[in-house]
């Protein structure tokens, strides 16, 4: 079954595989979100704080983000969830276990009466393709 909208990827606990036209339409769709968002919130979960930060840093390349700091890596090694904030360029990561893997993207607005936008998640190395 194709997906073939960002709604799609939302009802999903871990990414699925997509093809390279799936990747092309979905990319394209979110690239509506973000350039209408002001600034960005983001989650990864990976299989090692290594993997996460390493698809974090595609995603700073792509979007010629301001390299973020991590303020908080985890004591032990296992799953992560690495969460981000564009804004004020801060990383955490501790390790979780039971997640699903991904990419979750949100896009915020500055506005008070504006919701965020998240979408995902996205599979790991999503934002390392050539689009």
């Amino acid at each position: 079954m194709a997906i073939i909208s960002l709604k799609e990827l939302n009802r999903m606990r871990t990414s699925p595989e997509l093809n390279k036209e799936e990747s092309i339409n979905l990319f394209n769709e979110l690239l509506e979100y973000i350039n209408n968002a002001d600034w960005f919130t983001i989650g990864i979960m990976a299989p090692s704080s290594e993997i996460a930060l390493l698809n974090l840093r595609d995603m700073e390349g792509k979007f010629d983000w301001h390299k973020m700091e991590v303020a908080e890596y985890p004591e032990e090694e296992g799953p992560v969830f690495l969460k981000a904030n564009q804004l004020n360029r801060t990383i955490y990561i501790r390790v979780e276990y039971g997640l699903g893997t991904g990419i979750l993207l949100s896009c915020q607005h500055n506005g008070e009466d504006s919701n965020a936008d998240t979408f995902g998640p996205f599979p790991l190395g999503f934002f390392n393709a050539k689009y």
